[in-house]
Protein backbone atom coordinates (compact mmCIF):
# COMPACT_ATOMS: atom_id res chain seq x y z
CA UNK A 1 0.00 0.00 0.00
CA UNK A 2 1.00 3.63 -0.26
CA UNK A 3 2.13 3.82 3.34
CA UNK A 4 4.79 1.19 2.69
CA UNK A 5 6.63 3.58 0.38
CA UNK A 6 6.31 6.77 2.41
CA UNK A 7 9.06 8.08 4.61
CA UNK A 8 9.22 10.46 7.53
CA UNK A 9 8.72 14.13 6.58
CA UNK A 10 11.93 15.93 5.69
CA UNK A 11 13.23 18.66 7.99
CA UNK A 12 15.15 20.29 5.11
CA UNK A 13 14.31 24.01 4.74
CA UNK A 14 12.17 24.08 1.63
CA UNK A 15 12.86 26.51 -1.26
CA UNK A 16 9.91 28.86 -1.65
CA UNK A 17 10.27 28.75 -5.44
CA UNK A 18 9.68 24.99 -5.66
CA UNK A 19 6.29 23.77 -6.98
CA UNK A 20 3.45 23.02 -4.58
CA UNK A 21 2.61 19.63 -6.05
CA UNK A 22 3.63 17.03 -8.60
CA UNK A 23 1.97 14.44 -10.82
CA UNK A 24 4.35 11.54 -11.48
CA UNK A 25 3.18 10.03 -14.75
CA UNK A 26 3.86 6.97 -16.87
CA UNK A 27 2.12 6.02 -20.10
CA UNK A 28 2.44 2.82 -22.10
CA UNK A 29 1.88 3.25 -25.83
CA UNK A 30 1.40 1.45 -29.12
CA UNK A 31 4.68 2.91 -30.39
CA UNK A 32 6.59 6.13 -30.95
CA UNK A 33 5.05 7.84 -33.97
CA UNK A 34 2.77 10.86 -33.81
CA UNK A 35 -0.22 8.66 -34.70
CA UNK A 36 0.51 6.09 -31.98
CA UNK A 37 -1.79 5.88 -28.97
CA UNK A 38 -1.78 5.44 -25.22
CA UNK A 39 -2.82 1.97 -23.99
CA UNK A 40 -2.46 2.62 -20.25
CA UNK A 41 -1.68 5.51 -17.93
CA UNK A 42 -0.86 5.99 -14.27
CA UNK A 43 -0.48 9.03 -12.03
CA UNK A 44 0.99 9.29 -8.55
CA UNK A 45 0.08 12.63 -6.98
CA UNK A 46 2.74 14.01 -4.64
CA UNK A 47 2.70 17.02 -2.35
CA UNK A 48 5.32 19.78 -2.37
CA UNK A 49 7.88 17.63 -0.54
CA UNK A 50 7.34 14.52 -2.62
CA UNK A 51 5.03 12.62 -0.24
CA UNK A 52 2.46 10.40 -1.96
CA UNK A 53 -1.13 11.64 -1.76
CA UNK A 54 -2.83 9.04 -3.95
CA UNK A 55 -2.48 7.10 -7.17
CA UNK A 56 -4.62 6.26 -10.19
CA UNK A 57 -4.37 3.83 -13.10
CA UNK A 58 -6.39 3.07 -16.20
CA UNK A 59 -6.13 1.06 -19.36
CA UNK A 60 -7.13 2.84 -22.57
CA UNK A 61 -8.59 1.33 -25.73
CA UNK A 62 -6.28 2.68 -28.48
CA UNK A 63 -8.77 1.85 -31.25
CA UNK A 64 -5.96 0.14 -33.18
CA UNK A 65 -3.37 -2.62 -32.88
CA UNK A 66 -1.81 -2.45 -29.37
CA UNK A 67 1.73 -2.61 -30.74
CA UNK A 68 4.51 -4.23 -28.67
CA UNK A 69 2.42 -6.59 -26.52
CA UNK A 70 5.62 -8.44 -25.57
CA UNK A 71 6.65 -5.29 -23.68
CA UNK A 72 3.50 -3.84 -22.08
CA UNK A 73 1.49 -7.07 -21.98
CA UNK A 74 -1.79 -5.48 -23.07
CA UNK A 75 -3.42 -7.50 -25.85
CA UNK A 76 -6.32 -6.48 -28.08
CA UNK A 77 -8.62 -8.75 -26.07
CA UNK A 78 -7.61 -7.10 -22.79
CA UNK A 79 -8.02 -3.60 -24.19
CA UNK A 80 -11.30 -4.23 -26.02
CA UNK A 81 -13.41 -3.39 -22.98
CA UNK A 82 -11.20 -0.54 -21.76
CA UNK A 83 -12.50 3.05 -21.95
CA UNK A 84 -11.59 5.29 -24.86
CA UNK A 85 -9.32 8.22 -24.08
CA UNK A 86 -12.13 10.83 -24.22
CA UNK A 87 -13.91 8.81 -21.53
CA UNK A 88 -10.99 9.09 -19.10
CA UNK A 89 -9.79 12.54 -20.17
CA UNK A 90 -11.60 14.42 -17.39
CA UNK A 91 -10.38 12.13 -14.61
CA UNK A 92 -6.85 12.17 -16.01
CA UNK A 93 -6.96 15.97 -16.16
CA UNK A 94 -8.09 16.21 -12.54
CA UNK A 95 -4.96 14.27 -11.55
CA UNK A 96 -2.70 16.64 -13.47
CA UNK A 97 -4.39 19.95 -12.75
CA UNK A 98 -2.22 22.51 -10.97
CA UNK A 99 0.77 20.19 -10.72
CA UNK A 100 4.14 19.79 -12.41
CA UNK A 101 4.17 16.70 -14.59
CA UNK A 102 7.11 14.47 -13.62
CA UNK A 103 8.27 11.63 -15.86
CA UNK A 104 11.39 9.78 -16.89
CA UNK A 105 12.08 11.44 -20.25
CA UNK A 106 9.14 13.75 -19.69
CA UNK A 107 8.99 15.08 -23.24
CA UNK A 108 7.85 11.64 -24.45
CA UNK A 109 5.04 11.24 -21.91
CA UNK A 110 3.96 14.85 -22.35
CA UNK A 111 3.90 14.56 -26.16
CA UNK A 112 1.73 11.45 -26.04
CA UNK A 113 -0.65 13.01 -23.51
CA UNK A 114 -0.91 16.30 -25.42
CA UNK A 115 -1.73 14.46 -28.65
CA UNK A 116 -4.45 12.40 -26.98
CA UNK A 117 -6.09 15.52 -25.56
CA UNK A 118 -5.86 17.26 -28.93
CA UNK A 119 -7.59 14.30 -30.60
CA UNK A 120 -10.31 14.57 -27.97
CA UNK A 121 -10.60 18.32 -28.71
CA UNK A 122 -9.54 19.14 -25.18
CA UNK A 123 -6.48 20.58 -23.49
CA UNK A 124 -4.41 18.93 -20.77
CA UNK A 125 -4.08 21.22 -17.69
CA UNK A 126 -0.29 20.98 -17.59
CA UNK A 127 1.94 24.04 -17.74
CA UNK A 128 5.29 22.66 -16.61
CA UNK A 129 7.11 19.36 -16.67
CA UNK A 130 10.17 17.98 -14.93
CA UNK A 131 12.32 15.24 -16.42
CA UNK A 132 13.97 12.97 -13.86
CA UNK A 133 16.81 12.33 -16.31
CA UNK A 134 17.60 16.05 -16.32
CA UNK A 135 17.23 16.22 -12.53
CA UNK A 136 19.63 13.32 -11.99
CA UNK A 137 22.15 15.16 -14.16
CA UNK A 138 21.69 18.36 -12.17
CA UNK A 139 22.33 16.39 -8.97
CA UNK A 140 25.35 14.63 -10.45
CA UNK A 141 24.06 11.19 -9.50
CA UNK A 142 26.60 8.44 -10.25
CA UNK A 143 24.39 6.43 -12.60
CA UNK A 144 25.71 3.93 -15.12
CA UNK A 145 23.12 5.16 -17.64
CA UNK A 146 19.88 7.13 -17.74
CA UNK A 147 17.43 4.24 -17.60
CA UNK A 148 14.70 4.13 -14.97
CA UNK A 149 16.02 0.91 -13.49
CA UNK A 150 19.40 2.55 -12.84
CA UNK A 151 17.79 5.51 -11.07
CA UNK A 152 15.62 3.15 -9.03
CA UNK A 153 18.59 0.97 -8.05
CA UNK A 154 20.53 4.03 -6.91
CA UNK A 155 17.81 4.80 -4.35
CA UNK A 156 17.08 1.16 -3.47
CA UNK A 157 13.64 1.11 -5.07
CA UNK A 158 12.55 -2.36 -6.15
CA UNK A 159 10.64 -2.70 -9.42
CA UNK A 160 7.92 -5.34 -9.43
CA UNK A 161 6.39 -5.09 -12.92
CA UNK A 162 8.54 -3.24 -15.44
CA UNK A 163 6.56 -1.58 -18.26
CA UNK A 164 3.35 -1.70 -16.25
CA UNK A 165 2.30 1.95 -16.04
CA UNK A 166 1.24 1.84 -12.38
CA UNK A 167 4.42 0.15 -11.16
CA UNK A 168 6.66 2.33 -13.31
CA UNK A 169 4.94 5.42 -11.89
CA UNK A 170 5.35 4.06 -8.34
CA UNK A 171 9.03 3.36 -8.88
CA UNK A 172 9.57 6.82 -10.31
CA UNK A 173 7.67 8.48 -7.47
CA UNK A 174 9.83 6.64 -4.90
CA UNK A 175 13.01 7.65 -6.73
CA UNK A 176 11.84 11.23 -7.27
CA UNK A 177 11.23 11.91 -3.57
CA UNK A 178 14.88 11.56 -2.47
CA UNK A 179 15.98 13.37 -5.64
CA UNK A 180 13.70 16.28 -4.80
CA UNK A 181 14.94 16.42 -1.22
CA UNK A 182 18.56 16.30 -2.36
CA UNK A 183 17.84 19.21 -4.71
CA UNK A 184 16.28 21.20 -1.88
CA UNK A 185 19.15 20.41 0.45
CA UNK A 186 21.77 21.42 -2.12
CA UNK A 187 19.92 24.47 -3.39
CA UNK A 188 19.55 23.05 -6.90
CA UNK A 189 17.25 24.84 -9.27
CA UNK A 190 14.74 22.34 -10.63
CA UNK A 191 14.99 21.82 -14.43
CA UNK A 192 11.39 22.82 -15.14
CA UNK A 193 10.29 23.19 -18.76
CA UNK A 194 7.17 24.76 -20.21
CA UNK A 195 4.42 22.55 -21.63
CA UNK A 196 2.58 23.90 -24.62
CA UNK A 197 -0.66 21.98 -25.26
CA UNK A 198 -1.68 21.19 -28.83
CA UNK A 199 -4.75 23.11 -29.94
CA UNK A 200 -5.65 21.06 -33.02
CA UNK A 201 -5.03 17.61 -34.41
CA UNK A 202 -5.22 15.81 -37.75
CA UNK A 203 -4.50 12.08 -37.84
CA UNK A 204 -2.36 10.87 -40.70
CA UNK A 205 -2.74 7.51 -42.31
CA UNK A 206 0.12 5.15 -41.56
CA UNK A 207 0.54 1.66 -43.04
CA UNK A 208 0.79 -1.15 -40.51
CA UNK A 209 2.86 -3.90 -42.10
CA UNK A 210 4.02 -6.99 -40.25
CA UNK A 211 4.85 -6.79 -36.58
CA UNK A 212 4.97 -3.46 -34.79
CA UNK A 213 8.48 -2.05 -34.48
CA UNK A 214 10.22 -2.94 -31.24
CA UNK A 215 11.54 0.61 -31.17
CA UNK A 216 9.01 1.38 -28.49
CA UNK A 217 9.37 3.52 -25.42
CA UNK A 218 7.18 3.93 -22.38
CA UNK A 219 8.06 6.93 -20.33
CA UNK A 220 11.41 6.99 -22.07
CA UNK A 221 12.90 3.99 -20.30
CA UNK A 222 12.81 1.42 -23.04
CA UNK A 223 15.71 -0.96 -23.05
CA UNK A 224 16.18 -0.02 -26.70
CA UNK A 225 16.82 -2.25 -29.69
CA UNK A 226 14.50 -4.54 -31.57
CA UNK A 227 13.38 -8.02 -30.50
CA UNK A 228 14.73 -10.84 -32.62
CA UNK A 229 12.60 -11.44 -35.68
CA UNK A 230 10.60 -8.19 -35.41
CA UNK A 231 9.94 -5.91 -38.34
CA UNK A 232 11.75 -2.59 -38.40
CA UNK A 233 10.63 0.23 -40.71
CA UNK A 234 13.05 1.95 -43.02
CA UNK A 235 14.66 5.04 -41.51
CA UNK A 236 15.57 6.68 -44.83
CA UNK A 237 14.93 10.40 -44.44
CA UNK A 238 14.54 13.28 -46.88
CA UNK A 239 17.52 15.59 -47.23
CA UNK A 240 17.74 18.40 -44.69
CA UNK A 241 16.50 21.59 -46.44
CA UNK A 242 18.90 23.88 -44.57
CA UNK A 243 22.64 24.44 -45.12
CA UNK A 244 25.02 23.36 -42.36
CA UNK A 245 25.83 26.48 -40.29
CA UNK A 246 28.86 24.80 -38.71
CA UNK A 247 29.66 23.47 -35.28
CA UNK A 248 27.54 23.85 -32.20
CA UNK A 249 28.97 26.34 -29.73
CA UNK A 250 28.53 25.28 -26.07
CA UNK A 251 26.15 27.54 -24.20
CA UNK A 252 24.39 28.66 -27.37
CA UNK A 253 21.38 27.40 -29.34
CA UNK A 254 21.35 24.68 -31.92
CA UNK A 255 20.71 26.04 -35.43
CA UNK A 256 18.64 24.48 -38.16
CA UNK A 257 20.83 22.61 -40.60
CA UNK A 258 23.37 21.45 -38.01
CA UNK A 259 24.61 17.88 -38.51
CA UNK A 260 23.87 15.74 -35.43
CA UNK A 261 25.33 12.28 -34.80
CA UNK A 262 24.36 9.83 -32.04
CA UNK A 263 26.52 7.20 -30.33
CA UNK A 264 25.84 4.50 -27.74
CA UNK A 265 22.77 3.60 -25.69
CA UNK A 266 20.06 6.15 -25.03
CA UNK A 267 17.19 6.10 -22.58
CA UNK A 268 14.89 7.23 -25.38
CA UNK A 269 14.58 4.94 -28.40
CA UNK A 270 17.06 6.21 -30.99
CA UNK A 271 14.44 6.55 -33.73
CA UNK A 272 12.42 8.92 -31.56
CA UNK A 273 15.46 11.09 -30.84
CA UNK A 274 16.26 11.23 -34.54
CA UNK A 275 12.65 12.08 -35.41
CA UNK A 276 12.70 14.99 -32.97
CA UNK A 277 15.96 16.25 -34.41
CA UNK A 278 14.62 16.11 -37.97
CA UNK A 279 11.38 17.84 -36.95
CA UNK A 280 13.48 20.65 -35.45
CA UNK A 281 15.26 21.16 -38.77
CA UNK A 282 18.49 19.35 -37.95
CA UNK A 283 20.43 16.95 -40.18
CA UNK A 284 20.81 13.48 -38.62
CA UNK A 285 24.13 12.01 -39.73
CA UNK A 286 24.81 8.27 -39.63
CA UNK A 287 28.57 8.81 -39.32
CA UNK A 288 30.86 11.41 -37.83
CA UNK A 289 33.11 13.64 -39.93
CA UNK A 290 34.76 17.05 -39.74
CA UNK A 291 31.43 18.52 -40.86
CA UNK A 292 29.51 17.10 -37.87
CA UNK A 293 28.16 19.91 -35.69
CA UNK A 294 27.49 17.89 -32.53
CA UNK A 295 27.79 14.36 -31.12
CA UNK A 296 25.12 13.17 -28.67
CA UNK A 297 26.27 10.38 -26.33
CA UNK A 298 25.71 9.35 -22.73
CA UNK A 299 29.16 7.77 -22.57
CA UNK A 300 31.77 10.30 -23.78
CA UNK A 301 34.58 8.12 -22.42
CA UNK A 302 33.68 5.10 -24.54
CA UNK A 303 35.86 3.90 -27.38
CA UNK A 304 33.23 3.88 -30.13
CA UNK A 305 34.39 5.07 -33.53
CA UNK A 306 32.20 8.18 -33.33
CA UNK A 307 33.53 9.18 -29.91
CA UNK A 308 37.12 8.60 -31.05
CA UNK A 309 36.58 10.71 -34.17
CA UNK A 310 34.87 13.43 -32.14
CA UNK A 311 38.01 13.69 -30.02
CA UNK A 312 40.20 13.78 -33.11
CA UNK A 313 38.13 16.45 -34.86
CA UNK A 314 37.27 18.46 -31.74
CA UNK A 315 33.56 17.91 -32.30
CA UNK A 316 31.42 19.22 -29.38
CA UNK A 317 29.76 16.49 -27.30
CA UNK A 318 26.61 16.65 -25.14
CA UNK A 319 24.58 13.98 -23.36
CA UNK A 320 21.03 12.98 -24.14
CA UNK A 321 19.39 15.10 -21.43
CA UNK A 322 21.22 18.25 -22.55
CA UNK A 323 20.31 17.53 -26.18
CA UNK A 324 16.65 17.19 -25.22
CA UNK A 325 16.72 20.64 -23.67
CA UNK A 326 18.55 22.14 -26.67
CA UNK A 327 15.80 20.81 -28.94
CA UNK A 328 13.32 23.04 -27.11
CA UNK A 329 14.72 26.16 -28.76
CA UNK A 330 16.44 25.59 -32.09
CA UNK A 331 17.41 28.78 -33.91
CA UNK A 332 15.86 29.12 -37.38
CA UNK A 333 18.13 28.88 -40.40
CA UNK A 334 19.54 32.16 -41.65
CA UNK A 335 17.68 33.66 -44.56
CA UNK A 336 19.58 33.92 -47.82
Amino acid sequence: MLEDHQTAPSTTPWPAAYPQGYAVVDVETTGLARDDRIVSAAVYRLDARGEVEDHWYTMVNPERDPGPVWIHGLTSDVLEGAPLFPEIAEEFASRLDGRVLVAHNAVFDWSMIAREYARAEREAPVRQRLCTIALSKELGLPLANHKLESLAAHFGVVQQRAHHALDDARVLAEAFRPSLRAAAREGVRLPLLECRPLTEWTDRAAPRIGRQSGGYASGGHSSGGYPSGSWRPSRKRPACPYPNPGRYEPGKQLKQGMRIAFSGDTSVERDLLEDRAVEAGLHVATSLSRLTSLLVTNDPDSGTSKVVKARQFGTPVVDEAAFGQLLRDVEPASKA
